[in-house]
């Protein structure tokens, strides 16, 4: 990577400090928030998380971990998107509705705390995928440094190694309400069960999978997705896949014979 899209990326924070930056966690947006402290100062910068019950327990807990490891200010803001019944009945745009009542929480800080920006932490490569979160930036005005200055996920990762920042090589994370088929209301109930599914995987040691929350006459199933290369681990760990499982919720339980594969990995 030429230095010409990290000089330009710094530009862009300067010309935007003081900034808020909405903070998840993830790749883009942990190394968002360690720049723009690194090269604006930790004063100039305020990371704000979105926590509701789409957000795991553990998530939340190691993205401020993080943010305290990089020395970066971070506030945490309740959101409401479960309940706007637009977003609850799960549409194909509902992350534009979650968005849409982050950006509001945060263009509110904003104006009454004198920041003069909000950022948040679309790369390059988003905008090859149609993200329905990306029209809610763009009417609140929320800039997308990392986009702008031409950064992949490729370079995003590259460059959070060379910060040391413990994300650099993380898996995608997306909410928990991704887990639920367009159509399926997404509920406080339906997201407490993924969360404590997918918390059982991890603890059995997986570190790339998804539990799919399926509902058929009001009956939750699970589709365990795991990525091809731990697929192999299922032959001894699927009894007790099942029982944590069923433990969490739900009434019976699938393991998806073609692994998980990332959206970007299949396309």
């Amino acid at each position: 990577m030429s230095t010409e899209k990290l000089d330009h990326l710094r530009e862009i924070l300067r010309e935007h400090a003081p900034l808020v930056i909405g903070y998840s966690g993830g790749v883009d947006s942990t190394y968002l928030l360690a720049e723009a402290t690194r090269t604006i100062g930790a004063a100039e910068v305020l990371g704000v998380i979105a926590d509701s019950p789409s957000l795991p327990r553990a998530a939340l807990d190691e993205a401020l971990a993080v943010a305290e490891q990089i020395g970066a200010r971070v506030e945490v803001v309740k959101t409401g998107e479960l309940d706007n019944p637009a977003y609850a009945s799960n549409p194909p745009n509902r992350c534009y509705f979650c968005k849409a009542e982050l950006f509001t929480q945060l263009d509110g800080l904003a104006t009454t705390r004198g920041f003069r920006a909000i950022a948040y932490g679309e790369n390059a490569d988003d905008m090859a995928q149609e993200r329905p979160g990306r029209k809610a930036a763009a009417e609140f005005a929320v800039i997308a440094p990392l986009r702008d200055a031409g950064l992949t996920k490729a370079e995003i990762r590259a460059l959070s190694r060379e910060l040391g920042l413990p994300t650099a090589d993380a898996p995608a994370q997306p909410c928990l309400s991704s887990r639920i088929p367009w159509g399926t209301p997404v509920t406080v109930d339906a997201l407490a069960m993924v969360e404590r599914a997918e918390a059982h995987l991890h603890a059995l040691g997986f570190h790339v999978f998804r539990v799919r929350h399926l509902v058929e006459r009001g009956i939750a199933r699970a589709r365990v997705l795991v990525a091809p290369e731990e697929m192999p681990r299922l032959a001894g760990t699927q009894p007790e896949i099942e029982r944590g499982l069923r433990e969490a919720g739900y009434a019976s339980v699938e393991i998806d014979p073609q692994g998980y594969r990332s959206p970007a990995a299949v396309a």
